[in-house]
């Protein structure tokens, strides 16, 4: 059994752990085109097709996409059990008020209700839209802003570390 240290490496560049260049030899060789045929069908040229299956060029997103669709296929973006993962939609209704999207980290609520805006406690006007932070984020910017604010009354206290820490 050969271990992994001697296994030789697949030329040229990868999609995860497959080499690229097999991946388009083995979607030409499904529909049984040429090089010559599949360049047409990709809109590239036939030294591209060539090059790729050799493993000394590594094709663009696009590119790659175009070679495989000359032969029906598509790439997928797969978990770790192999369910597709869909995109995230892109909505304009959910934006800040700069027209700016909320970090796709962050799980936007729309229509926020009562409590679920950090406003609320403020009475500040709600926006359409809101989203969850941790409890210790929120609270570590509670501190900071209640020091900085509140002035007389936290005179004499230390100044809370700054809420970059908390992360």
């Amino acid at each position: 059994m050969a271990s992994a240290l001697n296994s030789p490496q697949p030329p040229g560049p990868l999609v995860g752990r497959f080499p690229i260049a097999g991946l388009v030899r083995r979607a030409r060789r499904i529909v049984r085109l040429s090089q010559q045929q599949m360049a047409r069908f990709a809109k590239v040229a036939p030294s591209t097709i060539g090059r790729v299956e050799a493993g000394n060029l590594a094709p663009s997103l696009a590119v790659f996409e175009r070679l495989l669709g000359a032969a029906g296929l598509f790439l997928v973006v797969v978990d770790q059990e192999g369910r597709v993962v869909l995109p995230m939609d892109d909505r304009d209704d959910v934006q800040d008020g700069a027209g700016r999207r909320y970090p796709s980290h962050l799980d936007t609520i729309l229509d926020p209700e009562q409590g679920e805006w950090w406003g609320d406690i403020y009475g500040l006007t709600r926006p359409p839209e809101t989203y969850h932070r941790s409890s210790a984020d929120r609270e570590a910017r509670r501190r900071r802003s209640q020091w900085e604010v509140r002035v007389a009354q936290h005179r004499t206290a230390p100044p809370p570390p700054p809420v970059h820490d908390y992360y």
